[in-house]
């Protein structure tokens, strides 16, 4: 009996797991363009089709590369996205590998905060999903500038940053994890 109790603290432990490992690093723009001023006026809509293809759930992660101290990302409110200018961006960071947590349900709206590079169509909208229970949008969080930024060696290698097989192996390892504690606790059954 006392290897049953151990086997389920195993089971619901591996299960708690699979909960905090199912968050996604997406690489904004793919591999192969990473954040940048669109090569012509027919890809000014590009980083909008780019998360109209992904699903973003509450604290999915968004890397952004650029050449470090030439461009930048901002979060900004919708009138400033509209208006593709802040004075007091959410947001903002210019270290050229700068990652933004996706810390609620609801629409963030992203920017570059070089001069003109937005109005070439530098800037995007992400729509996070929120549970069912939410149902509507919040309102963007009050905080700091840096808040939300996290620090990266000092490199612009954008081979480096493959997010997308990265996060197929973090999702690969909470199912093995997960199917793992389903044998192990079926076993102390039928063993």
């Amino acid at each position: 009996m006392e290897s049953s109790k151990v086997f389920l603290l195993f089971f619901l432990l591996s299960a708690v797991q699979v909960v905090f490992v199912t968050c996604t690093q997406f690489q904004v723009g793919d591999k192969s363009n990473g954040w940048e001023v669109p090569k012509s006026k027919s890809d000014q809509d590009m980083y909008n089709q780019w998360a109209s293809k992904n699903r973003f759930k509450v604290d999915d992660t968004l890397n952004f590369n650029y050449k470090k101290n030439s461009d930048s990302v901002m979060v900004v409110t919708e009138a400033e996205y509209e208006k593709c200018h802040s004075d007091n961006p959410i947001f903002s960071s210019n270290d050229g590998d700068s990652v933004f947590k996706l810390d609620r349900p609801g629409s963030f709206y992203f920017i570059s905060g070089t001069a003109g590079h937005c109005e070439k169509g530098q800037k995007m909208i992400v729509k996070v999903l929120g549970s069912p229970a939410a149902g509507t949008e919040s309102p963007p969080p009050a905080q700091s500038a840096n808040q939300n930024a996290t620090e990266s060696p000092d490199h612009h290698d954008h081979d480096h940053h493959d997010m997308k097989n990265n996060a197929v192996a973090i999702h690969a390892v909470a199912a093995i994890s997960f199917t793992t504690s389903v044998m192990s606790f079926l076993g102390v059954f039928f063993f």
